[in-house]
């Protein structure tokens, strides 16, 4: 079975670089941009779908800890204070 799998890419790919020598050079450019354009594209799909859980995972994290430092604020009508902005208290030795 993939014997005649192999058989058939190999064919495929025979057929594919005979009609390209057919062509004119013009066509040829035309034709070879497409098939680049092509395995780019198929390219940046596969490395997308590769990282996806990663990504998706990172962008979970992100969201979790946006929402843990809101919650960390203070709130005065349409105003948010991070805690972190909180003046320490004033020395009074200086």
């Amino acid at each position: 079975m993939i014997e005649k799998v192999f058989a058939v890419l190999v064919v495929a790919v025979c057929a594919v670089m005979l009609l390209r020598l057919a062509l004119g050079p013009a066509r040829q450019q035309r034709f070879d941009r497409f098939f680049l354009r092509l395995w780019h594209g198929l390219r940046a799909r596969a490395i997308a779908l590769w990282r996806w859980p990663r990504s998706r995972k990172a962008a979970q994290q992100l969201a979790d800890d946006a929402i843990r430092r809101a919650r960390e604020g203070r709130w005065e009508g349409n105003v948010y204070t991070p805690e972190q902005f909180k003046k320490p208290p004033k020395d009074k030795m200086h």
